[in-house]
């Protein structure tokens, strides 16, 4: 933990870092663009009701997107 609180030069510099990297592996590891994710997920957040927050993290919103494909394009 040092060495990483030494690399973003404070402790909660090497927090938010692990924070970001978290969400991009956890982007990657479930086949979404961690950009594509962060960009929707921010626009959408403000406009979504509290029973919808499960919707949110990468695993649940690429379900839904691939939901809201047409079905020819799901096959690509």
């Amino acid at each position: 933990m040092a060495r990483n609180r030494n690399f973003a030069a404070s402790q909660r510099g090497a927090d938010r870092a692990a924070i970001m990297l978290t969400i991009i592996t956890t982007c990657r590891l479930n086949d979404v663009d961690p950009k594509t994710w962060l960009a929707d997920a921010l626009a959408c957040i403000a406009d979504l009701p509290a029973s919808r927050l499960h919707e949110l993290p990468p695993e649940g919103w690429k379900l839904l997107r691939q939901a809201d494909k047409p079905s020819d394009q799901q096959a690509a």
